[in-house]
């Protein structure tokens, strides 16, 4: 297979429309104008809109062709909803992930459908200085004002790719929900490596650090398939074959910073240069762009860290000092610097269905800081993608409490904290959403200790599987990854958590910032992949239910309740621990079976099959290994 990249649009078929209409009041101009489209042409599938426009080279400065343009085009489906105004931006020769092009006369702008049926659209194409970003602006003829048509198919996909399942969306609920099938989302995968884009194979990629070399992602070359894409003479195997993995292992998210100059590694950015923040790498883009919809291809929610604490405002560290930090956007506040950053992710990425903007790393910009720049994503965001942010752990009420209900645009939280606090704070945060009138989505992001995090297999690199844990105050002084998959796993999806991503330490093998082997946590996957599939093959409607420890009596050790009352409950029992349920206001007969979170499969008998309501009833035993961690399912039958 010929694994040229065209552009938004890897290994997809090509339709192409050539189209000269300016509309009547538009500008006049040449009369022979094209604009392209390409892609399947097929609801929820990409569609990239290329017109021939100026000239430019991606370091101009007077015009710069990133501030100085304003392109944009309005999608709009015949029955007039939706309407889609969607930035555009500059694109080189069209084809820069393969020729490294940094020059061109291509402008390309994103859709991707929601409907099937005819579309129309019109291009808005202006010149001034910093126009992208608000400035003054002279309509450029003969571009602006063009219009066209187009039809779009009915969506053919199935499977683990997203366009089968439509545009993941956050519904005012504590779970996102996909536009197209209507299922909502539950997430695991990595939080590490950060410096996932940190990969040698990607144009104009830097390392910064010497304790922090480029990726290979070597581990993973041999998980590249036959038909998977790649660029410029087979480049990008490591990484794709990276994302492979994950999705064979059943993950569905991957986690990754866009911007760490400065950093903890040094190595990502998009901009031509390390501290050039108006000019950006196209074909870097590109390729990034070309791994990103892989990820989609197989089911991988996009998690985007904009910025990381380092770099994200002009304090130092966590503390709310002045400070000097140059590769800081704008210092902090929302200028140009920031807003062109965020308008060209948006433009270049915010097409993809399943994907969420994380404003910051362990946040430390101000309320107000965080609420202008939220305000403005969505506003320049025609999607409405969900947007959460990240905060030190202990800095969680200052961080989030200000950007509660209408207070902000968010809409939910990416928290990090030791990993035995997980199910009491993920259970704060919603409680504190739904008293604030405005429900948050909150998943549990990174797990201290910050030295270890989610620790490796036992035997993996020669790591005995136990973490010592000498934090200050910490519950646990050893812990390892079945503690994790308690504790923070269950921990969070019990308390009605929308899932979690993993954090790899930085003192043990393949850890946050050198990771290039996914296979380090394999067992770690399995546990998360046995949840997700115990919550989807068993119909569990989890979007209905809330969090019950109150129905829960504890006898012996610890126990989590989730339930959506009368129909459904839920208990984890941790290891060595004993439970009742109290069914005193509910009637009926329920069924009681067990799901054993250690090997999944099918539900199975314990030694009470049968309960009843009305009153607070055994659940028995499981049906083997009494002491280790089982969920009890209980059905009105």
């Amino acid at each position: 297979m010929n694994h040229t990249y065209l552009p938004i649009l890897a290994q997809c078929c090509l339709f192409v429309l050539t189209v000269a209409s300016p509309v009547a009041d538009a500008p006049t101009g040449p009369t022979d104008p094209t604009v392209h489209l390409y892609g399947e042409m097929r609801q929820w599938h990409p569609v990239a809109l290329e017109l021939k426009g100026p000239l430019a080279h991606e370091a101009d400065i007077n015009p710069n062709p990133f501030t100085d343009y304003d392109f944009r085009v309005t999608f709009t489906h015949a029955s007039g909803e939706p309407s889609y105004t969607v930035p555009g931006y500059f694109a080189a020769d069209g084809n820069a992930a393969e020729s490294s092009a940094n020059a061109g006369n291509r402008w390309r702008a994103n859709l991707s459908p929601d409907k099937p049926g005819e579309w129309t659209y019109r291009i808005h194409f202006a010149q001034g200085w910093r126009a992208a970003l608000g400035g003054k602006i002279e309509p450029l003829a003969p571009w602006d004002g063009l219009t066209g048509r187009f039809v779009v198919a009915p969506m053919d996909k199935k499977g683990r790719d997203f366009r089968s399942r439509g545009r993941l969306q956050y519904v005012g609920e504590r779970y996102l929900r996909f536009a197209g099938s209507g299922d909502y989302f539950l997430k695991a995968g990595p939080d590490a490596p950060e410096t996932l884009l940190g990969y040698a194979d990607i144009d104009g990629t830097q390392a910064g650090r010497n304790n922090v070399p480029l990726k290979t992602w070597a581990p993973h070359a041999s998980d590249w398939q036959p038909g998977d894409p790649t660029w410029q003479d087979g480049r990008g195997k490591g990484l794709i074959g990276a994302l492979n993995y994950l999705a064979e292992e059943g993950m569905n998210n991957v986690s990754f910073l866009t911007y760490n100059a400065g950093g903890d590694g040094d190595n990502v950015w998009p901009f031509i240069a390390r501290d050039d923040k108006l000019h950006y790498d196209v074909s870097k883009l590109d390729q990034w762009e070309i791994v990103f919809a892989h990820a989609q291809s197989r089911g991988i929610h996009l998690h985007f860290k904009l910025q990381e604490n380092e770099i994200d405002d002009d304090r130092v560290g966590s503390r709310r000092e002045p400070g000097a930090v140059p590769e800081a956007l704008d210092g902090g506040k929302l200028g140009p610097e920031r807003k062109l950053y965020l308008r060209e992710m948006v433009a270049r990425f915010g097409h993809h269905l399943a994907l969420n903007w994380n404003l910051g790393e362990e946040n430390t910009q101000t309320p107000e800081e965080i609420r202008q720049m939220a305000a403005y994503l969505r506003e320049i965001d025609p999607y409405g993608h969900p947007i959460v942010i990240h905060s030190f752990p202990g800095q969680q009420d200052e961080v989030y409490l200000p950007l509660l209900g209408d207070q902000s645009e968010l809409t939910g939280a990416s928290l990090q904290n030791a990993w035995y606090h997980v199910h009491e704070l993920t259970l704060k945060w919603i409680e504190a959403a739904e008293a604030a009138g405005k429900t948050w989505v909150v998943a549990n992001d990174e797990q201290g200790p910050a030295t270890a995090g989610v620790p490796p297999d036992p035997g993996y690199e020669g790591f005995d599987g136990v973490v010592q844990d000498d934090s200050p105050h910490t519950r646990f002084p050893q812990y390892d990854l079945h503690d994790i998959r308690q504790r923070t796993l269950w921990g969070n999806l019990m308390a009605g958590g929308a899932g979690v991503e993993y954090y790899f330490g930085y003192k043990v093998p393949q850890n946050d910032l050198l990771c290039e082997d996914f296979r380090s946590r394999d067992r770690s996957w399995d546990y998360c992949r046995f949840a997700l599939e115990f919550f989807h093959d068993e119909g569990i409607p989890f979007w209905r239910m809330a969090n019950a420890n109150t129905l829960t009596v504890v006898d012996a050790g610890e126990a989590y309740g989730f339930a959506a009352p009368g129909e459904l409950y839920l208990v984890y029992l941790l290891e060595e621990s004993r439970a009742r349920l109290d069914l005193r206001e509910v009637e009926g007969d329920f069924e009681l079976l067990w799901f054993n979170p250690r090997k999944g499969g099918s539900l199975v008998d314990g030694t009470v099959t049968r309960v009843r309501g009305g009153a607070v009833v055994s659940l028995g035993i499981p049906p083997e290994d009494p002491d280790s961690d089982w969920l009890a399912v209980v059905r009105l039958r």
